[in-house]
C-alpha cells in the first residue's frame, strides 16, 4: 500500500455539484492534480483528471485499479475537503 504525503485542497464557489479542485501526493515522490471533489446524491466523491477524446468522451488520465485504493483516496481528499471547507485557509 501507499502513504499520500500531502493534500491540496482548492474549494470552488459556485459551480453546482462541482465543491473543489485538489492535489495529492503519494509517497513524497508522484503527484496527481486536478482532481475534482464532486457533491453527488450519496455526498461527496472524487473524479480523477480526465482529457476528451476525439469522440467527445471523456476519459481519466490517472486512475486506482482497485476498489481499496480508489476508496483509501476518496477517503483522504473527502476528509481534506470537509476540513477545507469548515475552516478555509487565508490565500497567499
Amino acid at each position: 500500500m501507499f502513504d499520500i504525503t500531502d493534500i491540496r485542497v482548492r474549494l470552488v464557489s459556485n459551480e453546482g455539484n462541482l465543491k473543489a479542485f485538489a492535489s495529492f501526493t503519494i509517497d513524497g515522490v508522484f503527484v496527481v492534480h486536478d482532481v475534482r471533489i464532486i457533491e453527488g446524491a450519496n455526498g461527496c466523491f472524487v473524479s480523477m483528471p480526465s482529457k476528451r477524446t476525439p469522440n467527445g468522451e471523456f476519459r481519466d488520465i490517472v486512475h486506482p485499479i482497485d476498489t481499496k485504493t480508489r476508496e483509501q483516496i476518496t477517503t483522504a481528499l473527502v476528509a481534506a475537503y470537509e476540513k477545507e471547507k469548515a475552516n478555509p485557509q487565508q490565500q497567499q
